[in-house]
């Protein structure tokens, strides 16, 4: 299990300026959301030295840019980016590619249950999600020290896992662009930039 997590979200995306969910399906970062990855990197340049730091990213492109845009401003090549699947976006089944405030007129009252974006038609099971995060973290692989670019949903379950958070706790968790978290001796730490 890694000792030391620096838990970044990717930076904005055209779908999230639209309130639109994207789970598995991607669309690009904004302007803003390039910045915030840039913001990521300059924060980062602030925390100490990282070089022996794994930079991890999820295979979706957000992600990807996201984490390419921090290698950067860190010093490392681009193609230095690990991707790993296991930490991609929740499946939200039937409601990718949807506007929000669309979902919510069609479910009255689905944005007062935790958790309700993987709620949806053929959405990932939390269990299922929950497996393969844990897996990603107990594979002797996975690197001790780790700069992680994910997503809203995994991220909060992640952090879920991280600190064992009941399933209402960890719902209540943020999925912030403007800030990541610092997981290292069983403690985490918010870090906004």
């Amino acid at each position: 299990m890694p000792t030391d997590i620096y838990l970044l979200r990717h930076g904005q995306t055209e779908f999230n300026a639209q309130r639109r969910l994207q789970g598995h399906c991607d669309s690009p970062l904004t302007a803003l959301g390039r910045e915030q990855a840039r913001a990521y990197g300059r924060a980062l340049r602030g925390c100490g030295k990282l070089d022996d730091y794994a930079l991890v990213a999820s295979p979706l492109g957000r992600a990807m840019e996201t984490a390419s845009i921090v290698a950067e401003a860190l010093g490392r090549r681009p193609d230095s980016v690990i991707p790993e699947p296991r930490i991609k976006e929740a499946g939200l089944g039937a409601w990718e590619q949807e506007h929000i405030p669309d979902i919510h007129s069609s479910w009255p009252g689905l944005e007062a249950i935790p958790g309700w974006y993987i709620k949806g038609p053929g959405a990932e099971p939390l269990g299922a999600l929950r497996d393969r995060l844990h897996h990603w973290l107990e594979d002797p692989a996975t690197p001790q020290k780790v700069i992680l670019v994910s997503h809203g949903v995994t991220g909060v379950v992640l952090r879920g896992l991280l600190q064992n958070l009941g399933d209402d706790e960890m719902w209540r968790q943020d999925k912030p662009q403007d800030a990541f978290y610092y997981f290292s001796q069983n403690r985490l730490h918010r870090i906004s930039c």
